[in-house]
């Protein structure tokens, strides 16, 4: 297509019923450069006669990037709705929308549904009234896209914004750059999300992944069959 570009951009699942409900956080303009970074996995303990070539668990990876955002090109672009929220507020529903991906959500229910149960239970008891453990909040369920060889499950690990102009009524901020980091979730991670459809999404971006990096890793062998072989001291 014509004029067509890709965005990059960030999608939270929040549970509900009956289905996730994804909040899109597409970005206005791509960032120019990203940093792509690896942490290599915690290496086994040393004891004797153990091998030290093992390591414990999988590598850390993170992505980080600056966003820039501009309301005045928001509104120029001549949507009606989304041109109207930006006159109003300019850029604070693409920055609230960021900022919710640090906030934990509560299992449906589940505080609620602890309180009233210890509740009912010590009704007019002598017996101690009985707890129940209300479930921790959990941070969203985040996907990272960036094209389609690059889709991740992903934490915020750290989120910053730049506010450079504000409008001259409501100083609303007009430009606004955020500096993003994201740490990719693993499987292992992965594990400890609390329902099994936002997990099993979770899961499958991952190994889509994970997978074609394995298939161009493979890839790369023939670069390597034609430049390297003839040195190697076999």
């Amino acid at each position: 297509m014509s004029g067509f570009l890709l965005k990059g951009g960030l999608i939270e699942f929040t549970e509900s019923f009956p289905i996730p409900i994804p909040n899109v956080v597409i970005f206005q303009y791509n960032p120019e450069t990203m940093s792509h970074g690896w942490t290599p996995a915690t290496t086994a303990p040393d004891a004797p006669g153990s091998n030290p070539m093992a390591i414990t668990g999988q590598p850390k990876e993170t992505f980080s990037f600056t966003l820039m955002m501009d309301s005045n090109d928001t509104i120029a672009d001549g949507n009606p709705v989304i041109a109207g929220l930006a006159e109003i507020s300019g850029l604070y529903t693409r920055i609230a929308a960021l900022e919710m991906l640090l906030f934990p959500t509560a299992p449906p229910g589940g505080g609620l549904i602890g309180s009233v149960t210890a509740a009912l239970g010590g009704g007019g008891s002598s017996s101690p009234t009985p707890t129940q453990s209300v479930p921790d909040g959990q941070l969203p369920t985040v996907l990272f896209v960036w094209g389609p060889g690059r889709i991740v499950p992903v934490r915020v690990q750290a989120l910053s914004f730049t506010e450079k102009l504000y409008d001259s009524i409501l100083l609303n901020p007009t430009h606004v750059e955020a500096q993003i980091t994201l740490q990719v979730l693993n499987q292992d991670e992965l594990k400890a999300v609390s329902s099994s459809l936002l997990g099993g999404l979770a899961n499958t971006a991952y190994s889509y992944t994970q997978t074609l990096r394995e298939a161009l890793a493979l890839a790369n062998l023939a670069n390597a069959a034609s430049s390297l072989v003839g040195m190697l001291p076999v």
